[in-house]
């Protein structure tokens, strides 16, 4: 087959999974280290981490949600690439990557007991290595690459042994087996088959690999190929050839560079918008019918493309699915705004997936309600209940129940970082809270100080946007300008308006939704000038994204424009309050 140059930059997708703790045999410290920093690293360089985050300790079932999940959100062309950081071992000629919960349960005198797992049971509690890549591979990506950190010592109990075709007992082998790669494709080993990687030198916190692989990922403009040939050598250089990685591929490209920085560039510059949006919920004027919404404000959009709404008027939060005419209830259909189990005009909604549940904020009680849902998918949300000032968690089951974690709050907007803490926006007495699981009392993070001005006071805080560097993005509405709160810092900076209200390009007017892509531009529903707006931080003006023509309900109109999200590919949606519809703005490609 011939190879080709690549056109244009592919969109670049990574999951990133590292396990440090095991229920049996020894921990490895250094793996989460390598995964948590190796995610860095790709997004800086232009990678869309999937779930925005890497997987930390995962269970087989959680590994497997995830690996279906990113499958599904590839597309044709895309560069794709697997991080894996833990145990991994080879078994009757496959590798398997061992999650955290490398047991299985037995019953044993009527008791059930966790039992290390034998050979013969990774097929199903554990990951094989060569379907992941296959499954990739038959999504059409541009290019494939999996990188496996995990030739460690892992032994099998009492050393299980395998039976030879002529019935002779072979004593499985250490480290991985060679794996058949497919065409596009790259598979690399941290050390070579059948060895053992070295884990890193004492007070280290990386692996030697990804210690090497962290040093050259980055390098602009360096077919990857060439930035293994030097990771290789400088892993065996420092392991004084203990450890050679092993590198196997069939690339069908030419100049396949993880940082292409020329190209990214110009990218960032021609990051438009279709300027027509396209009604993809409500679009049959206000009213309380499943094909209409009224005031809608918080919105979500999941990797099926189904949209989730805080129908705030209609006390409800509904899911419209791809290409759908009307929406279902997931809840609200409880009758009464004055029942327990009822929203109240809920604000906005979060995506918390690790806990499988719906967290709602009903402010009128001033409580934080964990919420069991019904019939819902694996996906879960978080939606803040302005009216009854609370918050419900909603869980994906087969049953209606509540329970009151939070009590005392005036809530408005809602976050969640990578750990699962939750980040609530005050706006009475303007500040910021979080809450770490199985906190009962949040921590202040901004704000504080009452109203005003000053760089350590917020004004109404509406929306709230956490990154991966916990900086918390802040929506200071009636200051009219956007906040950025470092972690642990003692007050903000203003990186979007603050000029006062106004419709120039230095000034906003009444600031809503807010968030921030994976190149730390920051996009604000402008709800005053009904126009949606992007800035970068230390620009001393923004730019007009979509709207900006003027109130009204025309295609390349909003009427007060509240949340904001993106879905996978980079689309831009935004929840038309006034208009009560949401409005789709598809990404141009360049």
């Amino acid at each position: 087959m011939a190879t080709s140059e690549i056109s244009g930059s592919p969109r670049k997708l990574a999951l990133v999974i590292g396990i440090s703790n095991y229920e049996n045999g020894r921990n490895l410290p250094n793996a989460i280290n390598d995964a948590e920093e190796i995610s860095f690293e790709l997004e800086r360089i232009g990678f869309i981490l999937h779930e925005g985050a890497p997987k930390l300790n995962p269970t087989c079932k959680e590994m497997h949600h995830a690996l279906v999940d990113f499958v599904h959100s590839i597309k044709r062309g895309d560069m794709v690439l697997f991080y894996y950081a833990g145990h991994g071992i080879q078994w009757k000629d496959n590798n398997y990557l061992i999650p955290s919960d490398n047991y299985k349960e037995e019953i044993k005198d009527n008791i059930v007991k966790k039992v290390k797992l034998s050979g013969s049971d990774l097929k199903i509690y554990a990951i094989n290595a060569q379907e992941v890549h296959n499954n990739i591979h038959d999504r059409h990506p541009f290019v494939t690459m999996l990188f496996l950190d995990c030739c460690r010592t892992y032994d099998l109990p009492d050393q299980q042994l395998q039976q030879s075709g002529r019935g002779e007992p072979i004593k499985h082998q250490e480290g991985l087996t060679p794996m058949s790669v497919k065409a596009g494709s790259l598979i690399v080993f941290a050390c070579a088959p059948g060895t053992v990687a070295n884990d890193g030198k004492e007070g280290e916190k990386n692996g030697l690999f990804t210690k090497h692989l962290l040093k050259y990922i980055k390098t602009p403009n360096d077919d990857i190929r060439m930035i293994l040939s030097d990771v290789t050598n400088g892993v065996i250089q420092e392991s004084k050839s203990k450890q050679i990685p092993h590198v196997t591929s069939i690339l069908t490209h030419r100049n396949i560079c993880l940082y292409n920085r020329i190209s990214e560039q110009i990218q960032t510059k021609k990051n438009t918008f279709q300027q027509f949006g396209i009604t993809v919920a409500g679009r049959n004027g206000k009213g309380q019918k499943l094909n209409q919404l009224y005031n809608p404000e918080g919105i979500f959009i999941d990797n099926d493309k189904s949209i989730y709404v805080a129908d705030s008027w209609n006390d409800r939060i509904v899911k419209w699915k791809l290409n759908s005419n009307t929406g279902q209830i997931i809840a609200g259909e409880n009758g009464s705004r004055n029942q327990d189990n009822q929203l109240n005009g809920p604000r906005d909604i979060i995506f918390d997936k690790e806990n499988n549940s719906f967290i709602i904020s009903d402010r009128e009680k001033k409580r934080v309600i964990r919420y069991f849902g019904k019939n819902q998918t694996n996906q879960q949300s978080i939606i803040s209940d302005d009216w009854y000032k609370r918050i419900i968690r909603y869980f994906d089951q087969s049953q209606t129940n509540q329970q009151i974690i939070i009590s005392n709050i005036n809530c408005y907007g809602l976050t969640i970082d990578k750990n699962g803490s939750i980040y609530v926006s005050d706006c009475e007495n303007h500040e910021v809270r979080r809450w770490k699981q199985g906190d009962t009392k949040g921590e202040l993070v901004a704000g504080g100080n009452g109203k005003g001005n000053h760089l350590n006071q917020l004004y109404q805080p509406t929306y709230i946007f956490i990154d991966k560097d916990y900086s918390l993005y802040i929506s200071d509405c009636w200051n009219h300008r956007v906040m950025k709160w470092k972690k642990d810092a003692k007050e903000g900076i203003i990186v979007a308006g603050g000029n006062g209200k106004g419709n120039s390009l230095k000034q906003l007017s009444y600031p809503r939704g807010v968030i921030v892509d994976h190149l730390g531009q920051i996009y604000v529903a402008d709800s005053g000038n009904h126009r949606v707006m992007r800035w970068c931080e230390g620009d001393e003006e923004g730019e007009i994204v979509v709207g900006g023509n003027g109130w009204g309900n025309r295609s390349n109109q909003l009427n007060s424009p509240y949340g904001l999200s993106f879905d996978d590919e980079g689309n831009l949606y935004v929840a038309d309050h006034e208009n009560n519809r949401i409005q789709k703005y598809e990404k141009l490609r360049n």
